[in-house]
């Protein structure tokens, strides 16, 4: 994977992968953070986990929300010190033992951001079924 970030003006950077993708991140809030986007990244990664493993295992998935909290260290460097994930899922014929065991595989087994934050950053998750 190769990715290049430019600099354009002020503390904004143009982001591109190597497929092509593109992102606008800087550094005065004008657009999204790299803080922000990492932590929408392990929402996003994780999301995908849950219902990549429900439709998986034959479940209907109507609808799959990640709300996230994060807390930050009070003085530079400003990492995260802690993440929460809630996830609300929504679908038909779904059961709470689902949703739990693909939060459970997510967190522990398949997200790579989760994963790789592991060990620096607390990570709990928790879920409601709708």
């Amino acid at each position: 994977m190769k990715a290049t970030v430019s600099w354009q003006e002020n503390l904004r950077f143009s982001c591109k992968t190597e497929t092509g993708h593109t992102l606008d991140l800087d550094g005065n809030g004008e657009t999204m953070t790299p803080m922000e986007s990492v932590l929408l990244s392990v929402g996003a990664c994780s999301s995908i986990d849950v219902v990549d493993i429900l439709k998986k295992s034959r479940k209907q998935v109507d609808d799959c929300v990640c709300q996230l909290e994060a807390k930050r260290a009070e003085e530079p460097p400003r990492f995260f010190t802690a993440i929460h994930a809630h996830y609300i899922v929504k679908g038909e014929g779904l059961v709470e033992k689902n949703v739990a065991r693909a939060v459970q595989l997510s967190a522990e087994k398949y997200c790579s951001v989760m994963l790789m934050l592991t060990g620096n950053v607390e990570i709990t998750t928790s879920y409601e079924l709708i």
